[in-house]
């Protein structure tokens, strides 16, 4: 089984620094009052749903030779009112440009990324195991 991992450390106020494969993606939460320095969680959630569908189909458009110039993916979610304040729903919109770009090969690159290969649709629509350990370290006297 293929694994991957991240890991988020705490800079200031509500803004954390996410890493994983070497790259880092700043992230707050705008809701605590402070100066938005990156995406909530919550939307680097959707915009890993996007990334994720947008390199589905783009590789499938190519394979399947359509002239594909540009592609803008856009994803909106409504979330629950009470928390855990999860996404209810989500709404993923395509628009694909492009020369002699047939309907019906996007539709198609569409549905199979939606029902095949992408991994975060699937991780959002099926049950995930989530396990937690907690660790606490006490400081040394010198820190």
């Amino acid at each position: 089984m293929a694994s991957k991992s991240a890991t988020v450390t705490w800079m200031r106020d509500q803004t954390f620094v996410g890493e994983s494969g070497g790259l880092a993606v700043l992230m707050d939460n705008p809701a605590a009052g402070n100066d938005r320095r990156g995406p909530s969680p919550m939307e680097l959630l959707l915009m890993a749903l996007a990334g994720c569908t947008a390199i589905d189909v783009v590789s499938i458009l190519k394979k399947k030779r359509q002239e594909l110039t540009d592609l803008k993916i856009f994803v909106e979610g409504e979330r629950a009112e009470d928390h855990p304040m999860r996404f209810t729903s989500i709404t993923v919109t395509y628009e694909a440009r492009g020369r002699n770009l047939s309907q019906a090969a996007v539709e198609r690159a569409v549905f199979l990324s939606d029902e095949k290969y992408c991994s975060v649709s699937a991780s959002l629509r099926e049950a995930t195991a989530v396990h937690t350990v907690v660790r606490v370290v006490e400081n040394s006297t010198e820190d």
